[in-house]
């Protein structure tokens, strides 16, 4: 049987399924998108809602999206006052989605729409987390396969909390599985880490990821970069730890070193040493010292972040949320937030 919430009335009424959508310049995939998408869920036979959440985009996205609400009242626009990113974007989602279970999703059709029937089917089973995992990541190119690979590699070396290396954000969450990931509040979000540390009994629905469909990524190398070390630096601190045994083997090489130089003195008299080696050390000290600053220094930024608790996005108006439905969800949002505090 489905996990379903009580039907509290016809007007208040909660779909038994969300669909998370977020999206930022994507005017010309919304369409096909959503011609994938609904005879899909036609096929599962729940009642649902697509949450589009516009994240500042710059073309036509929310007026597309907007006109998408007027013809279809399952379909709703969260459109934020300026670009917070993705993992913003899908955190509000997973807040303003009101179903028993909620799905996020591409809207490029790199996610493919058809792999919801399974995520539906092991979610009755009792599966409170299903997720999309890659055979294959032939639609990107060498570069990224490669740097995906050495990031998976090095983050569950060094982090107590695994994550798969071929999983994005595509799954389906039960609604207690959404609870506990709303409950970690940290501004510098990393999903994928999130999602892994609250755990849930989960199963893998492997799939080939195709090609785009429309538009083109918004990820660069250097946003690749930037959310990297946000993905090492919010699940372990074994870069911080690792530069206390770097000092201390600085440490041991210049003890050892400065014996040999006190034999060597009693040995065979004074010797001046030469200013090419002075330098040599004297660089590579500094070098270690900067880079050893450097780490510190990406962990104190994001602590400053954390410490002024600023919101972790700013809603600038929304479509398709009814009166009823409105205040429904802002009770809900607001009992799940005091839970957290409480808890």
């Amino acid at each position: 049987m489905p996990h379903t919430l009580p039907d509290p009335g016809p007007d208040l009424s909660i779909p038994e399924l969300s669909i998370v959508v977020p999206v930022y310049d994507e005017a010309e995939a919304i369409a096909p998108f959503l011609a994938a998408l609904r005879p899909v869920l036609a096929e599962t036979g729940l009642s649902h809602e697509i949450v589009f959440v516009d994240d500042g985009s710059r073309d036509e996205t929310a007026r597309a999206v907007e006109a998408e609400t007027a013809r279809d009242g399952s379909v709703k626009l969260v459109s934020f006052s300026r670009n917070f990113g993705k993992e913003a974007a899908l955190t509000a989602g997973l807040e303003w989605a009101t179903g028993a279970a909620v799905i996020p999703i591409d809207v490029d059709l790199q996610d493919p729409p058809e792999l919801i029937r399974d995520f539906v089917r092991l979610w009755r089973a009792g599966h409170d987390i299903v997720y999309a995992e890659r055979v294959s990541r032939a639609a990107d190119s060498r570069l990224k396969r490669l740097s995906a690979g050495l990031f998976y590699r090095l983050f569950n070396r060094i982090s107590d909390i695994p994550i798969e290396p071929n999983v994005g954000d595509y799954r389906l969450m039960s609604r207690a599985a959404v609870e506990a990931t709303l409950a970690l509040r940290e501004r510098n979000r990393f999903m994928k880490g999130i999602f892994a540390w609250v755990g849930f009994p989960s199963v893998a629905v492997p799939y080939e990821r195709p090609a785009r469909a429309a538009g083109t990524t918004k990820f660069n190398y250097w946003r690749l970069w930037n959310f990297a070390l946000d993905g090492i630096t919010s699940f372990t601190t074994i870069p911080l730890r690792v530069w206390t045994y770097v000092g201390l083997s600085v440490a041991a090489g210049a003890l050892v070193y400065m014996m040999t130089i006190l034999v060597r003195t009693w040995l065979f008299g004074i010797d001046v040493p030469g200013y090419a080696s002075i330098m040599v050390v004297m660089l590579l000290l500094g070098a270690v010292q900067l880079v050893s600053l450097g780490v510190i220094g990406e962990y104190l930024s994001r602590l400053y972040l954390e410490v002024k608790q600023r919101p972790i996005y700013y809603v600038r108006r929304s479509v398709g949320f009814g009166r009823a439905t409105g205040e429904a969800e802002a009770d809900r949002r607001l009992d799940a937030a005091m839970r957290r505090r409480a808890g």
